[in-house]
């Protein structure tokens, strides 16, 4: 009998050692009904997973034995893991999984689980307004800017009104590249899902309605900025402040930054240059303008096409400065780069003919002329698939945006149907080659671990979710929603990625943001730069943790991912990462609308 007591209690004990060493990784925010529907389970023991349950959170009651695995061995920090695969289990409700004695949190499953899904990343663009920010009640860089990066030296030291638009990211730099990306990807999904858009705030972003849709309420005030940075046909500018701008922890409101004209005053507005350029230490490897001309084209077209009902008079001057940013691009290939200053970090842009082949997509789009669908075709061709695509590592930003629309709309055009099928060709390509890198993999994860990797996740599941819906095929169904639920909580460190979505789930506390940090104020929305490169964190100035990481049970020599706010290389939020969500998100509210 003590024998037996004996062999009960250290089966016990072994069990409890297993439990504490083994996790399971669910979607925080729930499953569709119809969903390819997939847990993780990952341990420190080489321990199989040879069944597991789900249990009716409520009553307790197992509803589901599931023998569906996939054992996907050894990873990055851990000893053994497994998918377990319950998409055959349909039943709305509210569940727990359990496996090897292991439990994971409540999930749900449901068509109605990503109800209002759409407005989550319109909550942080209206944070991260300048100018007028309607989450402050307040005003902030009211006096920019004065001109300087001249390429042609005449027109430095000059004051245009260039006040408005959105800050880049908890610092408060701003940049047409990203500015411009961020405006197009809310235009793109409001034109794919437009009822899945709400209208809850006025054109300022305070509350209230106003008889427009907020996505454009929003893409408007982007596009208003835009303008003021081509204010006339010989004038592009391309970025506002520098790293100077990184010398205080404040509010917006509270920057008392000096660049020369005082304190708080007036930032450096740059001029786009087809040159290489930088006002202190360091230079970016500019050798063209056409990056940036597309990505003033594609914004100004489908801008125009979308406002037009709402400002007729805006509209038509967005076409005129489309077809004036467009043959501006035509005429001087090559990539446009942002500045960099006393730090050697800037957005390394190399590629432009995705930039110019959707803008030359939405010219012919909006005015029709066959010339501009065979530039297009022509501008494809020379980047036929976006080089991070299936790729291990890339610079800072190097092949942006991380997803070519362009394909898209190539693929969707039916005046020229061999293009056509080239370009869903292509789209097809480039998912293919980040499956073939994500075999083996527990999470199905072939995304590179680059500096804001959780914007390339966003693209590829956007091209995924395309793709579908032009084909049909169910070929990257599995990994698209692999990569989906990656963002809410399957992966390593059971973490969503987007500041407080879902409210009850585990997503950034602390993230590199001096509204949270500072003031405690939500930042809600905004998606997190995401895991990266142990290598890529160790070579980072100024990183650090400033408290102990309650992640580093998760934390592997090849990927590292902590909510702290002094990583800002992981954790903290991006806007134009935040904006290119709203297509996917536009989908996901699109699916609860339908049940209703």
């Amino acid at each position: 009998m003590k024998k037996i007591a004996t062999l009960l209690l250290c089966s016990f004990i072994v069990s409890l050692t297993y439990a504490s060493n083994s996790w399971i990784r669910v979607n925080q925010v729930g499953y569709l009904e119809d969903d390819v529907k997939v847990a993780v389970w990952i341990s420190k023991e080489n321990l199989p997973v040879k069944e597991f349950q789900i249990k009716d959170k409520s009553t307790g009651e197992v509803v589901y034995t599931g023998t569906n695995i996939s054992d996907s061995r050894k990873q990055p920090a851990f000893e053994s893991s497994a998918r377990l695969n319950f998409s055959d289990f349909k039943t709305p409700g509210t569940y727990i999984l359990i496996a090897n004695e292991m439990t994971s949190v409540p999930f749900k499953i449901g068509n109605d689980v990503y109800a209002g899904a759409s407005e989550i990343p319109l909550r942080y663009m209206r944070q991260q307004r300048c100018g007028y920010n309607p989450f402050l009640k307040d005003s902030c860089h009211v006096h920019d800017g004065i001109t300087v990066g001249d390429p042609e030296g005449k027109r430095d030291g000059l004051f245009y009104n260039t006040t408005g638009g959105w800050h880049d990211a908890s610092d408060y730099l701003q940049y047409v590249a990203t500015s411009a990306n961020a405006v197009y990807q809310m235009l793109f999904a409001y034109s794919q899902y437009p009822e899945a858009f709400a209208d809850n705030y006025q054109a300022n972003g305070d509350e209230g309605a106003n008889g427009i849709p907020d996505i454009l309420d929003e893409a408007k005030w982007g596009l208003d900025w835009l303008v003021k940075m081509n204010p006339d046909s010989a004038t592009y500018f391309n970025q506002l402040a520098d790293d100077r701008d990184h010398s205080g922890f404040v509010l917006p409101t509270e920057q008392k930054v000096d660049y020369g004209w005082g304190a708080g005053k007036e930032r450096p507005v740059y001029f786009c240059s087809p040159k290489p350029q930088g006002l202190q230490k360091y230079k970016n490897r500019s050798r063209g303008l056409a990056s940036t001309m597309g990505k003033y084209t594609s914004s100004f077209t489908l801008g125009a096409k979308l406002l037009s009902d709402y400002y007729p008079e805006f509209a038509t001057l967005l076409l005129e400065k489309a077809k004036h940013a467009y043959q501006k691009g035509v005429d001087n290939p090559g990539a446009c780069q942002t500045a960099p200053g006393g730090a050697p970090y800037f957005y390394e842009e190399d590629n432009w003919a995705d930039d110019m082949q959707l803008a030359a997509a939405e010219m012919y789009s909006t005015f029709g002329k066959s010339d501009y669908l065979e530039q297009a075709v022509n501008y494809g061709r020379l980047e036929p698939v976006t080089p991070w695509m299936g790729a291990d590592s890339a610079r800072h930003y190097q092949w942006y945006p991380f997803i070519n629309l362009g394909n898209y709309h190539l693929a969707v055009q039916n005046n020229d149907m061999k293009a056509q099928k080239e370009f869903i060709r292509n789209m097809r390509t480039g998912l293919w080659r980040v499956k073939q890198r994500a075999e083996g993999d527990a999470f199905l994860n072939g995304i590179p671990f680059i500096w804001c990797s959780n914007n390339l996740t966003v693209a590829f599941i956007t091209q995924c979710r395309l793709y579908n819906e032009i084909t049909g095929s169910d070929e990257f169904l599995e990994i698209e929603t692999a990569m989906r639920d990656w963002l809410f909580g399957v992966n390593p460190w059971g973490a969503s990625m987007i500041v407080g979505y879902p409210a009850d789930g585990d997503t950034p506390a602390d993230p590199h943001s001096a509204f949270t940090h500072l003031h405690n104020m939500p930042i809600t929305g905004g998606i997190v730069d995401g895991p990266i490169y142990s290598s890529i964190y160790n070579s980072l100035i100024g990183v650090y943790l400033a408290k102990e990481d309650e992640y580093a049970p998760f934390q592997s020599n090849v990927v590292v991912y902590h909510d702290d706010y002094a990583d800002y290389s992981t954790n903290e939020p991006t806007m134009d990462g935040t904006a290119s969500m709203c297509y996917y998100m536009g989908y996901l509210s699109k699916q609860a609308q339908k049940k209703k």
